[in-house]
């Protein structure tokens, strides 16, 4: 557990929090709705990217200076802000004040354009970001030249070194903190987060294809990337096939080309399955719920239930309109890829690009 203190007077700015992996969604901008909070209480997270303004077009940047930060293809403009920035909570935040004057927003929040709008409330430092606009998550960015990481009174539950995949055998019963993230949300619109977490693994799938198709098992994978990959690869008999694998789950066997692997919730390690396949990292909250996801019967059943047969009452919400993965998050996820060099991925990156809300997006 840590606490953050303000790097010039030494005030503390938040609650007792523990470090875990940057959610995938952190950046994603989701359609023109209120978002909740992108941290749990008590976590906090690390950007090892630049954050924030200033900002530097394309034009002004060059493939040269853009591969050299890690980016392999165009993008509309490049933080130029300290990299390291800590995202928490809003709830966890203590002893700071806004900055009235720095809190200029797309609706109906502030969104971060004029750099750090809260200041230390004992010196006056601008330290940290809110965000809270429309179509954002809601978060607070601490700038890392303005707080400090301090040991917190609280005992640590756990330590990085020994949070390891050796902890997550039984998925079945998933630890209260990491549960799996239903894909279909009560309004039957599809969970922002199952959006931006496809897109993700959907960059690094194309990459694992070499440009041929690729295949998917039935019910949610195939309602999730099944669409997309039959938009975006060729279609042929040989496909490539890629299937869930992780803890918990068989080996994919000779069958299965191309594994979807869970990302470490509290680490950020990705699972390594045992063999030559070539992996693809999926968010640990979504690959659960995709990887052992019960199918409910096709009839609801009454009075006593055989084992292993799910009582349909009520019933689980549907989708009203087909999945589509975040073009947001797929593009910036592939730009970071080396693979979209190759001619036949720049062009998906540049078709998806140049038209972000054609199918499958």
């Amino acid at each position: 557990m840590a606490v953050f203190a303000c790097a010039r007077c030494g005030a503390v700015l938040t609650a007792p929090v523990s470090q875990v992996a940057l959610p995938v969604h952190a950046h994603q901008r989701y359609r023109h709705e209120l978002l909740p909070a992108l941290m749990e209480p008590g976590t906090y997270a690390v950007d090892p990217e630049p954050f924030g303004p200033p900002w530097r077009l394309w034009s002004g940047i060059g493939a040269e200076e853009a591969e050299e930060r890690g980016v392999f293809a165009p993008v509309d403009a490049l933080s130029c802000g300290e990299p390291g920035a800590v995202v928490v909570a809003p709830g966890d935040v203590r002893g700071t004040v806004l900055i009235p004057e720095r809190c200029g927003g797309y609706c109906i929040g502030p969104d971060g354009r004029d750099g750090p709008n809260l200041a230390c409330a004992r010196c006056g430092l601008p330290a940290a970001t809110r965000i809270d606009d429309c179509s954002s998550w809601q978060a607070v960015w601490l700038a890392p030249n303005a707080v400090r990481r301090l040991p917190a009174d609280e005992p640590a539950p756990r330590t990085d070194d020994t949070d390891d995949w050796d902890d997550w055998d039984d998925w079945d019963v998933l630890p209260g903190e990491w549960e799996a993230t239903p894909p279909v949300e009560p309004s039957g619109a599809w969970s922002p987060r199952w959006e931006a977490a496809v897109g993700a693994a959907l960059a690094h799938l194309l990459a694992a294809s070499a440009g041929g198709p690729v295949a998917v098992p039935g019910g949610l994978a195939a309602d999730t990337f099944g669409r997309a990959l039959g938009a975006l690869l060729p279609p042929g008999p040989s496909a490539r096939q890629a299937a869930p694998a992780g803890p918990g789950l068989p080996a994919c066997g000779p069958a299965a080309d191309i594994a979807l692997v869970p990302r470490h919730p509290r680490t950020g390690r990705v699972w390594q399955p045992s063999g030559a396949v070539d992996t693809v990292p999926l968010a640990a909250d979504v690959w659960a719920c995709l990887a052992f996801r019960q199918v409910r019967p096709p009839v609801p059943a009454t009075r006593g239930l055989p084992d292993g047969v799910l009582r349909d009452d009520p019933p689980p919400p549907h989708p009203w309109e087909p999945f589509r993965p975040d073009s947001g998050v797929f593009l910036a996820t592939l730009a970071r890829l080396p693979a979209v060099r190759r001619p036949w991925l720049r062009g998906i990156y540049d078709r998806v690009r140049d038209h972000p809300y054609e199918r499958p997006f």
